[in-house]
């Protein structure tokens, strides 16, 4: 048994919390499972119920391929055990792993609500052992969520480092975009303050949507496409498309935020 890696985190999960990111993962790391030669998914940290990792499952299975299989890593194995009779569909199952996976290779690691836990600094060797332990052009998606998961942000990495910035929100319950600071991931969390990269992207996303309010009455929707459109405009490298962004969602290219 390779020894985990990593400490026991205060595991609190609910039910859909990680629906948002679980939708972007079929949408946006499609490809890459299904080019995969084994469709191996990581669910690292599942938490103290394994809900998340039975949706991730389902999810995946249903918009990506049929025969994805799921591995979720808990370091504390009451967890794993507790977890044990939620492995009843084809392809889940559950074991006692950290940072290094298991010895694993999965070709996709989803680990949510993990590194805030952690210390700031501790942080790229977390994302060096995990992305140095896929599968050939396997990925990484590191982040954080509410607990309810109406509000989101996460990391996409592979074996070269961090690729891309996503942002998240229910756009119904959004009241602000300055509220998606409260989740940046931890290599972020701490650098929302002027002179950061992040700063100025939190920043760009809340003059732009008060200069949107006007469009408020046609809905939370409209607002924030229109909002990622200024911000466009105004010359963020925005990567996705209108249809993401009508979902709450805004992603960029990592060096555009990256610490300095």
């Amino acid at each position: 048994m390779v020894r985990p890696l990593g400490v026991v985190t205060r595991g609190t999960t609910n039910p859909n919390r990680l629906r948002r990111v679980d939708n972007w993962i079929a949408a946006t790391c499609g490809d890459a499972l299904r080019a995969a030669a084994d469709p191996l998914v990581v669910d690292l940290g599942y938490g103290a119920t394994p809900v998340t990792a039975v949706e991730l499952r389902a999810r995946l299975a249903a918009a990506v391929r049929a025969d994805v299989r799921v591995v979720g890593l808990e370091i504390d194995p009451v967890r794993v055990a507790a977890a044990q009779p939620a492995a009843d569909p084809p392809g889940l199952t559950f074991a006692r792993g950290g940072f290094e996976l298991a010895g694993l290779r999965p070709a996709l690691v989803r680990a949510f609500n993990v590194l805030r836990q952690y210390d700031e600094g501790e942080v790229a060797d977390a994302w060096r052992t995990v992305t140095g332990r896929l599968a050939p052009g396997g990925l990484l998606v590191e982040g954080t969520c509410d607990e309810l998961g109406r509000l989101g942000a996460w990391v996409l990495l592979d074996a070269s480092g961090p690729r891309t910035l996503t942002l998240a929100a229910k756009l119904t319950t959004l009241a602000s975009p300055a509220q998606l600071a409260e989740r940046l991931p931890k290599a972020l969390i701490h650098r929302n303050v002027p002179g950061e990269p992040v700063h100025d992207l939190i920043q760009a996303l809340e003059s732009a949507w008060q200069s949107t309010a006007g469009y408020a009455p046609f809905g939370p929707r409209d607002r924030w496409t229109r909002t990622v459109a200024a911000v466009k405009a105004a010359g963020w490298p925005v990567l996705d498309r209108p249809t993401r962004w009508r979902r709450g969602e805004v992603t960029l290219p990592w060096p555009t935020i990256a610490p300095t």
